[in-house]
């Protein structure tokens, strides 16, 4: 059978250890989300305008690298005539960079642009696919609050991807495209030590390598902790967001309360978990400044000792020295480009991190295993069949709380048929509601969905989207569907008669309605819409006798409409006689645990 637990999951912290991804796994589901992504061509194509863009840098850098051989020597020489035709010769070479660099900055940002769009659509449609933010809510702490890896979160990785791809890419181009200049300036000289003479070739080369590598090495140490700092800053900022939104949405119950202190203690707990993230990532960003600013500026002082005694031995003259010091610099900088970006590549890390892990829960949550879960699959025409249907109250495996099933054998309803669904003390029935909607599939049976899709789920708490009245009406069809003469009457019909000439009104209709009257609404939905099968789940609990009075009359005009009310409504027992089922409580496999004294 199944073990059950508590009533509702009570998701842990967010940034708690939820699932574990190997960075070849990260790296797996960014490709997969890419490839898959319908702006990836047009990725590809921008990725290719800028190699070709990246190529030709290069290639106008190598040049500008060689101008300075003849401009320095110009100097050297005070020859006005050779120092005024190399000022031209720079304007041409800097004005193609320029216009280069120019072109370049605009393909990244429309790169950035469209690794936003693909990742951020991506995401968002796995989430919101088959029910599974529901069900991840439900089952892991990732489902809490996912807008900061769905926004924030998205928003970096698919920026920094860009980012430090280009950077990347242009530095390694450098790379390949300056060791051969600097091995050149560098390969026939002898070093002569006291009666020893011996050569290195390109020994410049080794130089920036070794220079760059122990940059490098400093950076690793002092880094290292960057990626989890970074990780866990993300995290303490969405459940700040997230608090600060759960109030906002709560005011009035918080002011009826008298709970405006305790928010402000519960939200400044957050916020202290959100500064010392910040003080700690400070910490460590400082520390690593003083390796990369440090080696930054030795960078300014070591090409020309690495080169002096070349220059000093008389085997270079003055342009190649400074020939020699730009072409050390360009190698340099594209051997430290993993130094420079330390700080960005293990922030990249991070976002990746959380956007993986997210995404990897929502696709691995269907591919659970079928033993221990409810199996909705699509039955005959117009009936609806519970076999052997029990139904889990946890997802875990300590039983504080037994679950529960239909006491009648494998029950069948048929179309237009009424029924009510109530049950043992202390059952919660709207796990029953959830499960036949196919979000909470955790217990045993199956159930046997009509193969008509016309089947409508009404919950106690109705959503009212943000919009114009005629659009929360129809939601979530288009309001196109219906005419206005057809959604006054609605409305008129089910008591809200002073909002029937507002289908034009955009409002936050949540707050503007009360509870009768926002379950009023849905039910004129359900009056525009006639739907084959409705299912509602205890929707007339908690109304005034009066609107409860009004809505059992509508549900009874429903001729044509399957009514599956799963609570206790007296007015709807009264008002339509449907048939009973019995919800019963199943006893757990072992005695729950003995209280804590």
């Amino acid at each position: 059978m199944f073990n059950t637990a508590s009533d509702t999951p009570t998701p842990a912290p967010e940034d708690a250890p939820t699932v574990e991804l190997s960075f070849r796994r990260q790296l797996a589901i960014a490709g997969a989300s890419f490839w898959s992504s319908p702006v990836r061509n047009r990725i590809l194509l921008l990725a290719a305008a800028l190699l070709a863009i990246i190529l030709v840098t290069a290639y106008g850098q190598i040049l500008l690298n060689r101008w300075n051989a003849p401009f320095y020597n110009s100097l050297e020489r005070r020859d006005l005539d050779a120092f005024i035709v190399e000022l031209g010769n720079f304007g041409k070479i800097a004005g193609v960079l320029l216009l280069l660099n120019v072109t370049q900055t605009w393909l990244n940002q429309m790169t950035a642009l469209y690794m936003r769009e693909g990742l951020a659509r991506n995401v968002v449609d796995e989430w919101l696919a088959d029910r599974r933010a529901y069900r991840l809510m439900m089952t892991s702490p990732l489902g809490v609050n996912p807008d900061q890896r769905l926004h924030e979160d998205a928003r970096k990785l698919a920026e920094m991807t860009t980012s430090l791809s280009i950077g990347l890419v242009q530095a390694t181009i450098l790379l390949v495209s300056f060791i051969g200049v600097l091995w050149q300036l560098s390969s026939g000289f002898v070093f002569h030590f006291r009666d020893y003479s011996f050569s290195i070739p390109g020994y410049m080369v080794w130089g920036a390598v070794a220079y760059a590598g122990i940059a490098s090495l400093f950076s690793q140490v002092v880094g290292w902790k960057l990626t989890r700092l970074n990780a866990t800053r993300y995290a303490n900022e969405a459940e700040l967001r997230f608090s600060l939104m759960r109030a906002n949405e709560n005011l009035e119950a918080i002011a009826l309360a008298g709970g405006e202190e305790t928010e402000r203690r519960h939200i400044h707990e957050k916020l202290d978990a959100v500064l010392r993230s910040i003080r700690h990532l400070a910490k460590a960003l400082t520390n690593l400044t003083w390796v990369t600013a440090g080696f930054g500026w030795l960078a300014i002082l070591v090409p020309i000792l690495i080169a002096a005694p070349a220059y000093f031995a008389g085997t270079m003259t003055f342009g190649g020295l400074m020939m020699a010091a730009a072409a050390f610099n360009q190698v340099h900088s594209a051997l430290r480009w993993y130094v420079d970006n330390f700080g960005a590549i293990a922030d990249w890390k991070a976002a990746l991190l959380r956007v993986s892990t997210l995404r990897a829960a929502l696709i691995d949550m269907d591919d659970g295993p079928a033993e221990g879960r409810i199996v909705v699959v699509k039955g005959e025409p117009g009936r609806l069949t519970f076999e052997s249907v029990a139904i889990a109250a946890h997802v875990d495996g300590d039983c504080t709380l037994d679950g529960f099933r239909i006491k009648e054998t494998n029950p069948t309803i048929a179309v237009g048929e009424r029924v009510m669904i109530n049950g043992d003390q202390g059952v919660n029935r709207k796990l029953l509601f959830s499960a036949i909607a196919g979000l909470w599939p955790y217990g045993d049976g199956r159930i046997l969905l009509p193969q008509e899709d016309d089947i409508l789920f009404v919950p106690q708490l109705e959503y009212l989207p943000e919009g114009k009245l005629r659009s929360v009406l129809a939601y979530p069809l288009a309001s196109a569907g219906f005419t206005d003469e057809a959604m006054v009457a609605a409305l008129r019909r089910v008591g809200l008669s002073r909002i029937a000439g507002k289908l034009d009104e955009r409002a936050r209709w949540d707050r503007l309605l009360d509870k009768d009257e926002q379950m009023a609404l849905a039910f004129a939905g359900l009056i525009l819409r006639k739907p084959r099968w409705i299912v509602l789940n205890d929707v007339l609990e908690g109304l005034e006798p009066d609107t409860v009075t009004t809505l059992s009359g509508v549900l009874a005009e429903l001729s044509g409409s399957t009514l599956i009310y799963i609570g206790r409504s007296g007015a709807f027992y009264d008002t339509l006689s449907p048939n009973l089922l019995h919800l019963e409580r199943i006893s757990c496999d072992r005695e729950p645990p003995a209280p804590q004294s």
